[in-house]
């Protein structure tokens, strides 16, 4: 099984549109609501280019061709109420606190060729969030589970999977998963932990004296470059030491539990990279990009700084292309395993290397385990295949 890990975005040179922000509202019993949508003004060509996470261009898609407005099926959802609760109103924050300053939250993306617009992205959050908290707070039913109240104020698009390089694709989605590991670990550098985690200082500024972690492949430094002897010692803060195994853990997943042997135990997260790509295909243990570390006090998703992340929570998170599906965007997948179609709703709030870009696939936030009996274990019964369904309020 091929394990994915998560990062920050960079910035993107290009003009966006602006963010707008609408209240919801949540209507106390079902009422006809009008399907009629009102395409976007930028769907004008069905082309739509793909973007990496410099905002390069890879190639182009028929942005019409990967979608399609198609109900739910009449099955109950499954979700984490309150996890998804919580997940719902960090991501809305970060639209709130960071619209002017990250411009992946401007991106209508590819969805903008089905006539969806920021504003409806927002209101679909504020929509979901308005309706948990009612409904949790008076300890109702969960409207959200029910497939007749997501057809019912939802346009529910199906996303039709592409991937440039396999074109005898099928309607169904690659879905991978990720999890945070528990690994054992030391303060200081050991015979049996000898592969750490750094930090670099905070705030370095782009000047070209500080940017020398940006020169330094994975293999360098796991060969001491910053240990006692080596010539930039003293250049990063040791935060951890790992087994290898615990290293390559912790950059794969982009959040890793220590438990260290002192008895205390903290999270850290990635915070920023050396700019050199993830090789697709390439085993991770081969793989030249290196992660720098920050202590945070839970699992974080996508964010433009470390700072700044949303908090994501097992269960509810997907990683996705948020560059080209969307930051924000609320997904129901349907596994159709065994006959009867099963359906789980979350939001994308995290990304990684798998994404940059990737329109044919989600990778599903199982949880926290304390090895990987346990991991597999419970990703067995997690579908590699799912069709997938992004909602809309209507």
């Amino acid at each position: 099984m091929r394990f994915y890990w998560v990062s920050a975005a960079g910035p993107l040179s290009m003009m966006f549109l602006a963010v707008g922000c609408q209240a919801a509202t949540v209507p106390s019993a079902p009422a006809a609501v009008s399907t009629t949508v009102t395409p976007s003004p930028v769907a004008v060509s069905s082309l739509y280019t793909v973007l990496d996470e410099f905002g390069q261009p890879q190639f182009q898609v028929d942005g019409r061709k990967l979608f399609r407005d198609r109900p739910l099926p009449p099955h109950r959802i499954s979700t984490a109420p309150m996890k998804l609760l919580q997940v719902l109103r960090s991501t809305r924050q970060y639209f709130q606190d960071f619209s002017a300053t990250d411009p992946i939250t401007q991106r209508e993306g590819i969805l903008a060729m089905k006539g969806v617009t920021l504003p409806q992205v927002l209101e679909t959050l504020d929509f979901m969030i308005a309706t948990l908290t009612v409904d949790i707070s008076r300890k109702r039913p969960i409207r959200l589970q029910d497939p007749a109240f997501i057809n019912q104020h939802f346009r529910v698009i199906q996303w039709l999977p592409h991937n440039p390089r396999n074109p005898n694709q099928t309607e169904e989605l690659r879905l991978t998963n990720y999890a945070v590991f528990t690994h054992r670990g030391s303060r200081s550098r050991t015979q049996t932990y000898n592969a750490a985690l750094y930090a670099l200082p905070p705030h370095v500024p782009d000047q070209p004296e500080d940017l020398f972690y940006k020169q330094l492949t994975k293999q360098q430094v796991l060969a001491g470059i910053f240990e006692p002897g080596g010539s930039l010692y003293g250049r990063v803060k040791p935060l951890a030491y790992l087994t290898r195994r615990g290293l390559e853990d912790a950059l794969m997943q982009g959040t890793i539990l220590v438990q260290f042997t002192d008895g205390t135990e903290e999270f850290f997260n990635v915070d920023r990279h050396n700019d050199i790509p993830f090789a697709k295909g390439l085993d991770p243990y081969e793989q030249r990009r290196y992660w720098y570390f920050r202590q945070v006090a839970a699992i974080k998703g996508y964010g433009s700084t470390i700072e700044n992340k949303i908090n994501i929570e097992p269960e509810v998170t997907f990683a996705g292309d948020v560059w080209n599906i969307g930051l924000g965007r609320v997904v129901v997948v349907e596994d159709t395993q065994g006959g009867r179609p099963k359906l789980r709703l979350g939001v994308i709030a995290d990304t990684g290397g798998a994404f940059m870009p990737n329109l044919y696939q989600l990778d599903f936030l199982a949880g926290i385990f304390p090895d990987r009996a346990s991991y597999q274990a419970a990703a067995r019964r997690i579908p590699h295949y799912v069709r997938a369904y992004i909602l809309i309020k209507k």
